[in-house]
């Protein structure tokens, strides 16, 4: 229900008849995008900057109401920030770096995400989905005027899928009526419902726990500090557990937990939901009901991401618990690893079988998320007497005894995924720090030209105290050289003991290779490696 809206147009882009509803034959588009939801965005968005013509067709003419998904990571502010969106998203956003876990009316313990100085971004800002996804509805109309082959059509809802080995035919209603159309690459960022995942037989395995959560997204003038604040078995009896954020606009987001056999109608009445809200903050509080809904946990994902020419991301690939605020983030780092290995393969730069790795390591990202996501939701939902007796011990200790903190588990927050093992990883060093590895994320780090990660588009060298030439030139490709001098953050982020580094750095901004000094014949094999062509 949504009782205040936020201050949004919800419209984006409204359905109009497109020239290719007239053609005698389905018209080609080299890539199609199937859903405007935040992956869906990105992803066309990523494609787009890098010169790849690419439709995204949705059944909607804007962003949904609610606030949906409202954490977003670090690694996520990064990926935007290179997609030109983060400034609106910060500038909106509720930062916050600081936890605290409660059980019963007693602080156990509080935590911070972001210990260390010299990042660009903060561990999380709190958003809600409506403005993320408006914020890159708007980087793409700004990406339009500039000449990006992006364009977005609303109210085109696609009815049927007919994959080949060259391509996708797709049949689309629109309330003109019927077209179809022809593909080289279809993306699927439908959703966890995902109707193309039906059309295909594809199944989606995994776990429903059984439990409820209740989402009250309220409107008030509160004096809570902007932290995340999570009760286990709450003083107020609100609910089994419950948790407190900050979202602009002076919204906070509530979690209840309710347990499994409830009714959901009864449950949604505004009078129970203020009953909830009333025992949480007090019966002087102020506030209104701005949104509400009722969620399960599911932990699914499916077998294989890619199908041909049908590769799938974000929710229609995987999908997890919300604590932990790993879906949105989860799929944004999908269309970081897919955008540039699709426009690699399209431009002849890479074979196609590059894109089997978008596959692997996004599996093995999706994995990760749901084994933390699964602990998560098991030690917040106890299914037998024992259990419980075992998580409050574990509660009762980590009051007083910081090794019992590691144990508790209120949702762990979403961290970049490292890429160990793939294929894609060259040379490593062992003097240099573990945390820069090969298939790690760059961390950022404050560097004279501004920040490390905003230097990082596209394949780079980057040398820290090391000779090279300016550029490197291999594989059909001419990869820059990044030259920096040690400083602090650069000499714990990535020299360890090393006096210098030469890194090869992938276009999604996580490493390919390092080494300590330049050596031309390893790096084109590293640079052959990480396109396949070894």
């Amino acid at each position: 229900m949504t009782a205040q809206p936020l201050q949004i147009d919800f419209t984006m882009y409204p359905y109009a008849r497109s020239a290719d509803q007239d053609a005698a034959q389905p018209v080609h588009h080299p890539v199609i995008v199937v859903g405007a939801g935040p992956v869906g965005l990105a992803m066309a968005l990523d494609l787009g900057r890098r010169g790849v013509p690419v439709l995204v067709l949705d059944d909607n003419e804007g962003i949904g109401e609610g606030s949906r998904a409202i954490c977003f990571a670090k690694r996520t502010l990064e990926i935007c920030d290179r997609l030109g969106a983060a400034g609106p998203m910060m500038a909106k956003g509720v930062v916050w770096n600081v936890g605290k876990v409660f059980h019963d009316d007693r602080l156990l313990y509080e935590f911070d995400l972001l210990p260390e100085d010299g990042h660009a971004f903060p561990a999380f800002i709190n958003l809600q989905q409506p403005y993320f996804e408006k914020y890159l509805f708007d980087a793409i109309r700004a990406e339009q005027a500039r000449g990006a082959p992006i364009e977005v059509r609303g109210r085109n809802r696609v009815t049927a899928v007919d994959p080949d080995g060259d391509g996708v035919t797709l049949t689309i209603d629109t309330p003109d009526g019927p077209y179809a159309l022809r593909t080289d690459w279809l993306i699927a960022c439908d959703g966890a419902r995902s109707p193309l995942r039906g059309m295909l037989g594809l199944g989606f395995d995994g776990r429903v726990f059984e439990d409820n959560f209740l989402i009250a997204d309220v409107r008030m003038q509160a004096d809570f500090p902007t932290e995340r604040w999570f009760w286990f078995e709450p003083h107020f009896k609100s609910g089994d557990s419950a948790l407190l954020h900050k979202q602009p606009d002076g919204v906070w987001r509530i979690d209840f937990q309710l347990g499994w056999n409830i009714d959901r109608k009864a449950e949604l009445d505004p009078a129970r939901v203020r009953a909830r809200v009333d025992a949480m903050l007090g019966p002087d509080v102020p506030y209104d009901l701005v949104w509400t809904s009722i969620y399960t946990f599911q932990c699914r994902r499916m077998e294989k991401f890619r199908h041909g020419r049908v590769i799938f991301a974000g929710d229609a690939a995987h999908q997890v618990s919300p604590f932990g605020a790993r879906g949105a983030n989860s799929g944004i780092q999908d269309i970081d690893n897919l955008g540039w290995k699709l426009a690699a393969v399209m431009a002849g730069l890479a074979p196609e079988r590059l894109l089997d790795t978008y596959e692997a390591e996004r599996v093995h990202g999706a994995d990760d998320n749901i084994l933390n996501s699964t602990r998560a939701t098991d030690f917040i939902t106890p299914r037998t007497p024992v259990s419980r007796l075992f998580r409050n011990a574990v509660l009762g200790l980590a009051e007083t005894l910081p090794f019992a903190r590691a144990m508790v588990n209120s949702g762990r927050l979403s961290v970049p995924c490292t890429y160990d093992g793939s294929v894609l990883n060259g040379p490593d060093d062992a003097a240099m720090p573990a945390r820069s590895r090969p298939g790690s994320p760059c961390p950022d780090a404050p560097i004279p030209q501004g920040w490390l990660l905003q230097q990082l588009d596209g394949f780079t060298l980057l040398t820290i105290d090391a000779a090279a030439p300016e550029s490197h030139a291999a594989h059909w490709l001419t990869v820059p050289r990044l030259a920096l001098a040690a400083n602090d953050a650069l000499r714990a982020r990535y020299l360890g003991t090393a006096p210098g580094a030469v890194y090869l750095i992938r276009p999604d901004q996580h490493v390919a290779a390092r080494w300590q000094t330049y050596d031309a014949a390893a790096v084109s094999a590293a640079l052959a490696r990480c396109l396949c062509k070894d």
